[in-house]
């Protein structure tokens, strides 16, 4: 009789390698497969009779493995200069919750909390900590925070576009215009390798905005409420869009004094997309432990890959499925940027 030993990892005479692990996670944590398809696809493709207990021990076995690289984005994030913040609704337990995101180009990072505000924030740790320049959709909740910020201008876009269509603000067109023709100029200067706009131009661009800024101010006054109404009178969506533009001046316009801030908040937007996607396929999450699991394994992989194409490498250059093997294996991915240099 002649018999060889296990091959390294495996101790049992009934295990699955670390392969078939990711293979499985890989279908279920990227690809967003809901287990029952995720077994057929197993069965199908490799013979694998594998439980739905069985993926979720390996999604618990790599929600362990990446919890190191999880605490290692969260720190980069509190040290990059910008970050991008958003949140959103997901259903854990039947009951709505909030999908959180921060990120860059380079990390994501993702955790469910029962709220969407401060208290949230403040469990998370990241905003608390944070002295960079977060861009965000101009919530109220982030401006609570000491950190330098910057307004997603899609957002005031859509909302100027409202305002000029629906309530006939002829100024908010010139408005928009005005956002996109400075988006332009940034641009340009970018393709030319400047790192900045001339100081006459800034001032430029800053008259003109305050010149619509107070036109459409004169235009759209602050509704008063009866003196015997209690509390205040609600204002329309064009004067608490007129009151944002000229409250945060400096955050709606700091993609026009630092080239490094973007224009908008389509990075934590395109971040959040795919949690949305998992929530049409799959349904709700079961338990708080199977969104946790979800979350930090999605901003595993996320962070292991370079942003591109479909086909190209994402986020820091390794496939899903290479980062996820790698997990498995006890090597897991781990980021490490110097951003004082």
């Amino acid at each position: 009789m002649t018999m060889a030993s296990f091959p390294a990892g495996l101790t049992k005479a009934a295990q699955y390698g670390n392969t078939i692990k990711s293979i499985g996670t890989y279908l279920m944590q990227y690809q967003l497969l809901p287990s029952e398809r995720t077994q057929s696809a197993l069965q199908d493709l490799f013979g694998c009779s594998v439980s739905e207990g069985t993926l979720f021990n390996w999604a618990q076995e790599l929600h362990s493995n990446v919890e190191g690289p999880e605490q290692n984005i969260k720190e980069q994030l509190t040290q990059a200069p910008v970050i991008h913040t958003d949140e959103t609704g997901l259903f854990c337990e039947k009951k709505l919750q909030w999908l959180h995101v921060a990120s860059t180009l380079a990390l994501t990072y993702y955790q469910v909390h029962p709220k969407r505000g401060t208290q949230a924030m403040d469990a998370i740790g990241i905003l608390p900590e944070f002295r960079g320049r977060a861009i965000h959709d101009s919530w109220k909740p982030y401006f609570s925070y000491g950190c330098d910020h910057g307004i997603c201008n899609a957002h005031i876009l859509r909302e100027l576009t409202f305002a000029h269509e629906q309530d006939n603000q002829r100024w908010a067109k010139d408005f928009k215009e005005l956002l996109q023709r400075i988006y332009g100029r940034v641009e340009d200067a970018r393709q030319q390798r400047k790192t900045s706009l001339p100081t006459r131009t800034l001032r430029h661009h800053e008259r003109q905005y305050d010149a619509l800024l107070a036109r459409a101010l004169r235009q759209n006054p602050r509704q008063r409420g009866s003196p015997h109404q209690r509390g205040r009178k609600k204002q329309t969506k064009t004067r608490n869009l007129l009151e944002r533009l000229r409250d945060h001046r400096q955050a709606v316009l700091a993609f026009m004094y630092d080239f490094g801030v973007p224009f908008t908040n389509n990075q934590a937007e395109r971040d959040l997309r795919m949690a949305k996607v998992k929530q049409k396929i799959s349904g709700t999450f079961r338990s708080p432990l199977g969104a946790e699991i979800f979350c930090r394994i999605r901003g595993y992989i996320s962070t292991a890959r370079l942003n591109g194409v479909v086909g190209q490498a994402r986020k820091n250059g390794l496939s899903a499925f290479d980062a996820l093997v790698r997990a498995f294996a006890g090597n897991p991915f781990t980021p490490a940027f110097n951003y004082a240099e």
